[in-house]
């Protein structure tokens, strides 16, 4: 169980909760602080102040004062209305990753929600209710207003949500758990959507992905040192320690652990070659400034998961309700389209690897690492598949945070994109995770030309765990199927644990 006080929550949580079920409940202190601002708002209330989104309309409306007979209309309409997402739904993790950030967001107590209705998020959350929400329709500023709204929808009863496995109307997923739809009080459908919580959610899992697809490349750029019988002379420690990234500190550390006691480095360690191509020498400042992009998104993310992020806020020391910005999501746009181009980086690098592999002229393997060259055209099309993907990539890695476009009459006249740079980032990186099962493949088949030479002890362990899935491609076959098996196992983590028990844990 994971208690919620808006404070402590972390990136490993998140991930629990959003993709293995983890339940939630509110700490102690989460109560007392929701209790608190709420009381605020029904003296806010009561008092009937004009205070935006409490007694006001919205965006260009709140110079509109509303009565206090219309406020609960105001709130379900506000949600109603915002409910305007398209494209196909988010995965169910991102959404349980949405719903948890926003519990925990008004669980710190600036938000001025009512308990019951914080309790009944938690409730769906906890009991398996995954509102439908469309990808598209958040510019990232005011909060992801749309597809947040989709998830309030579920709540009062309307929109669409997916139980055990089936996508049914609102009303009848709850009524599948013995729920009731609520009410919305005065703020509570404003406090509910006005977050940057979608695009927090997106970058959540793609963290996730990210910190095992960084060790995952260098997994696979060993494989690739070894199999093309490059050397470990630019991974000496003192190279690094005259640039000490952090990051490229960890790729050196990496690249030497898994290559320790390779036979195949050690069998031309006297040979004529002075130092290898870029895509080999040049892996730890290439993966390694990955590393730091993911550290600053890192960074980021924690402070966001556990940031108050709607309008008004609501100061639990003096009872103010502060118009401010705190929902603009610039923070998450910006790191969100650098880990774009750190990702797509690895793509990038790792394609180039693979040319080496299948080029006879660069690597001293059969033409296309196949035996019977002409006759079969073993791995050649795969670097096209490469190719294409990395391609892809450099459109998608435009910073997406580079546009902005006004919206509600010019009131919010600029805005993030962040959530469209969070969904970019996790097309990269499907699209990387494939250009290094390519690369993987050919490298493993390269060091089977090499046998009976061995190589390190991470890579012999790495390589194991390919030849368990897929052969050695003795003759043409069927690929693609291959290729997804190669990327199951870097996404499954299979591969990293396979290396990581041979050497120890790798570094990010």
């Amino acid at each position: 169980m994971i208690y919620l006080d808006g404070k402590s929550l972390t990136l490993p949580q998140v991930v629990e909760v959003a993709r293995h079920g983890e339940k939630v409940a509110l700490s102690e202190a989460g109560v007392k602080q929701i209790q608190h601002s709420r009381a605020i708002v029904d003296k806010i209330l009561e008092e009937e102040r004009p205070v935006y989104g409490v007694s006001t309309g919205f965006g260009e409306f709140c110079k509109v004062f509303i009565k206090k007979e219309d406020r609960a209309k105001l709130q379900r309409n506000l949600i109603l209305s915002h409910a305007t997402g398209v494209g196909e739904p988010l995965p169910r993790e991102v959404v349980r990753a949405a719903m948890l950030l926003r519990a925990n967001s008004l669980a710190k107590g600036y938000s001025g929600i009512r308990l019951e209705t914080e309790e009944m998020l938690l409730t769906l959350l906890n009991e398996g209710i995954t509102p439908i929400i469309p990808c598209k329709g958040s510019v990232g500023a005011s909060g992801d207003l749309a597809p947040l709204s989709h998830m309030v929808l579920v709540l009062l009863g309307e929109g669409e949500a997916e139980v055990d496995g089936k996508r049914v109307s609102g009303a009848e997923a709850l009524a599948m758990r013995g729920l009731k739809p609520i009410v919305l009080s005065g703020k509570e459908g404003l406090a509910l959507i006005n977050g940057t919580q979608i695009m927090t959610a997106v970058g959540c899992m793609v963290w996730d992905r990210a910190v095992n697809l960084m060790k995952a490349a260098d997994v696979i750029a060993s494989l690739s040192l070894e199999a093309l019988k490059g050397t470990r002379t630019a991974f000496d420690r003192r190279i690094t320690e005259v640039r000490p990234y952090p990051g490229q500190m960890a790729t050196t550390e990496n690249m030497l652990a898994l290559t320790e006691d390779s036979e195949i480095i050690a069998s031309h360690k006297n040979c004529s070659k002075v130092q290898d191509a870029y895509s080999l020498r040049c892996v730890p400042q290439v993966h390694g400034a990955s590393k730091e992009a993911l550290a600053q998104a890192t960074r980021t993310l924690n402070i966001e998961i556990n940031a108050v992020t709607d309008n008004p806020i609501i100061m639990p020391d003096t009872g103010e309700a502060i118009s401010g910005g705190n929902f603009h999501g610039q923070p998450i746009a910006l790191v969100m389209d650098y880990l774009k181009l750190a990702i797509a980086e690895l793509g990038n690098i790792s394609e180039r690897r693979t040319n080496r592999l299948l080029d006879m002229h660069l690597s001293d393997l059969p033409a296309f690492l196949t035996a019977f060259p002409g006759v079969d055209s073993g791995l050649m099309i795969t670097q096209y598949v490469a190719a294409a993907l990395v391609s892809e990539n450099k459109v998608l890695v435009h910073p997406a945070s580079a546009d902005s476009i006004p919206t509600s009459a010019n009131q919010e006249d600029h805005v993030s994109m962040g959530t469209i740079a969070a969904r970019q980032a996790g097309e990269i990186l499907d699209n990387v995770t494939n250009v290094l099962a390519i690369e993987m493949m050919a490298a493993a088949q390269g060091i089977d030309f090499l046998d009976p030479l061995k190589p390190g002890k991470g890579t012999a362990a790495a390589h194991a765990c390919i030849r368990a899935v897929i052969p050695h491609l003795d003759k043409d076959r069927f690929l693609s199927p291959e290729i997804h098996k190669m990327y199951s196992l870097i996404r499954e983590g299979k591969l990293v644990a396979a290396a990581e028990a041979a050497v120890g844990t790798l570094k990010v």
